[in-house]
């Protein structure tokens, strides 16, 4: 199964919208930069019947290297969360 790049939704807005090669390449990366900036800034990325990005910060926890069986310490930090939307989940479940 092939993956979708930035060069594919440069390639589906020139298509699409009509803009040249490179008006399209700016529109995305435009896009995907705030997108970014608004996580890095700690806010909430809601796209309509698509879904939610956010950033959700986890505890220092302790964790087990599953080879060895040593406790080890993994440090707090911040993760990228997704939850997509119910008319995505229909979309991909009915195809």
């Amino acid at each position: 199964m092939p993956t979708l790049t930035r060069s594919d939704l440069m390639e589906a807005v020139y298509s699409e919208v009509g803009l040249s090669r490179k008006q399209s390449s700016e529109m995305v990366e435009q896009f995907l930069e705030e997108v970014v900036t608004t996580l890095e800034k700690g806010s909430a990325v809601k796209l309509s019947a698509f879904g939610n990005f956010s950033v959700r910060s986890k505890n220092e926890r302790i964790g087990r290297n599953p080879k060895t069986g040593e406790e080890v310490p993994i440090t707090p930090r911040k993760v990228l969360v997704f939850k997509a939307s119910h008319v995505l989940k229909d979309r991909v479940n009915n195809g």
